[in-house]
């Protein structure tokens, strides 16, 4: 068989190919980039952090990983050799963009300070080493701060919450005797899952209303290590520990709304919201009791996309019955969809007609480009970690709603889908047709929920509800009868000299 001859390659063609193929320039550590509030001795977490961004000798940023393993490191030493201390630092996360995820737990307090090297090689990565003069705190050491501004500043928390503005506005006032004469008898029967709490001189005390109350080990484990690190105001208030937001009546019913806080809002309900359970308690184990959290996901998101499996996924419970619709969708259209049940309960005559998936690993998904994210019970409470990867999200239409959601936008930051799925596999069609707009969305979101889900801006806001509620109360609040004081854990009694006074402790 005769070869055609080969066209020559116009000049265009042949500097676009060298392009393609040349190596990129080399990493300049003096030229690269390292911000975050782990370089801050002031901003005590449970895991520490910082980031780190690539640059080349051209002073171009990296936009993915540099070539080979990584040369990148950390070394964290006490700035007095006199003191011995505990430090957890694991190897830097790569978050494929050319940028990295720094992380260190401490597990003892340093009263000099640290020394942080950050290091390309044998090299010096941009102003390193970083010090942090002491004391630097672990997360245990009970230790607050007196002024609160001060704590907001240091910590950079942002001016203002859409969010909670939006859930304060249905209460310019709370009226104190109100909520105890009417939360028990409402929401506190044997049902219930209702935690009653008392917050006086930096001491949280509590009582269970109702049979359904082991989640407080939630709430108590946040409200501890939040009262560790910043005199709390004085307050009163009541948490829901259920799934479903519960006060549904109108702002102008007679009598009106009660501001019961939920970890979950909805748009027929008038709760008050935080930070969900499941990434609070997520932050406070990080490197310890759990594997993923809002941090180490960003160094765990797959391969990059164009390698990424061109499906949508979905993998969970059968807490609603569109999840079931996804699997049968998904055994209809295999080419489009990957969808399964792990594990039945609400709908266990499904289980012979549906089949069960077997239990995949949450860094997996990210195998696929694109993560379909259904409703459970309320919201999904995977879809923060979702966004923090690097696929497109496909978000059912929801009246449920995490306190960051507001800040999210439809085609900006994830992709709709109807609340019955029935425009599902249009849109995945739409974004295998419209591969970069989708890996634009992709992009945006994950970034906006970089910014929006660091570990310290949750302490910001949950902080700032204690506060917005504190103002408007209008009685003074009280340890009432049953009402017991939430210890500090264990850890809080490693050692720990706090330089500052300490709140006045009454006497058990």
């Amino acid at each position: 068989m005769r070869r055609l001859p080969l066209a020559p390659l116009l000049p265009l063609q042949l500097a676009l190919l060298l392009a393609a193929v040349a190596p990129e320039a080399p990493v300049s550590a003096p030229r690269s980039l390292v911000w975050g509030p782990g370089l801050r001795a002031g901003v005590v977490l449970p895991v520490r952090y910082f980031y780190l961004q690539a640059v080349n000798s051209e002073g171009q940023n990296l936009t993915r990983s540099p070539p080979g393993q990584t040369l990148f490191k950390v070394v964290i030493k006490s700035l007095s050799p006199k003191e011995l201390v505990r430090i957890h630092v694991p190897k830097p996360l790569d978050r494929n963009d050319g940028t990295f995820l720094m992380r260190y737990r401490m597990y003892e307090t340093v009263s000099e300070g640290l020394k942080i090297e950050v290091l390309y090689g044998d090299e010096h990565v941009a102003q390193s080493p970083y010090i942090l003069k002491g004391p630097v705190y672990h997360e245990y050491c009970e230790c607050p701060e007196e002024d609160p501004q001060t704590w907001q500043k240091t910590l950079s928390c942002p001016a203002k919450e859409p969010q909670i503005a939006k859930d304060f506005a249905s209460f310019p006032s709370i009226n104190l005797q109100q909520m105890l004469n009417e939360v028990p008898e409402r929401f506190g029967d044997e049902r219930g899952a209702i935690v009653h709490y008392t917050i006086l001189s930096n001491l949280i005390y509590r009582r269970s209303l109702g049979k359904y109350t082991d989640f407080k080990m939630f709430s108590d484990e946040i409200l501890l290590s939040l009262a560790r690190k910043v005199l709390l105001p004085d307050l009163e208030f009541y948490v829901n520990l259920g799934d479903w937001p519960l006060e549904h009546r109108k702002v102008n019913e007679t009598p009106g709304p009660l501001p019961i806080i939920s970890w979950c809002g909805s748009l027929d309900s008038r709760d008050v919201i935080l930070p969900t359970y499941d990434i609070t308690h997520s932050t406070l184990e990080a490197m310890r009791g759990v594997t993923n959290d809002l941090l180490s996901i960003q160094g765990n998101t797959g391969p990059s996309w164009i390698n990424k499996t061109e499906k949508a996924f979905f993998r969970g419970r059968d807490s609603r019955e569109e999840r079931l619709q996804l699997v049968q969708l998904s055994k209809d259209n295999p080419q489009l969809l990957d969808a399964g049940i792990t594990g039945y309960f609400f709908f266990q005559e499904k289980e012979k007609e549906l089949g069960k998936a077997k239990l995949i690993g949450f860094f997996d998904f990210f195998k696929y480009k694109y993560q379909v994210n259904v409703d459970g019970t309320v919201a999904a409470y995977r879809y923060p970690y979702l966004m923090l990867g690097d696929s497109l999200v496909l978000k059912q239409d929801s009246p449920y709603y995490e306190h960051f959601y507001m800040a999210l936008k439809p085609w900006k930051h994830y992709v709709p889908i109807k609340r019955n799925l029935s425009d599902l596999l249009e849109k995945v069609e739409w974004a295998k047709e419209n591969d970069e707009e989708a890996k634009k969305i992709a992009k945006e979101g994950q970034l906006t929920a970089r910014d929006l889900l660091q570990p310290h801006r949750l302490y910001c806001y949950y902080y700032r509800v204690l506060q917005n509620y504190a103002e408007r109360q209008t009685s003074k609040p009280e340890i009432r009868d049953g009402m017991e004081l939430v210890p500090q854990p264990d850890d809080s009694a490693s050692i720990c000299q706090c330089h500052r006074k300490r709140p006045l402790r009454e006497e058990l």
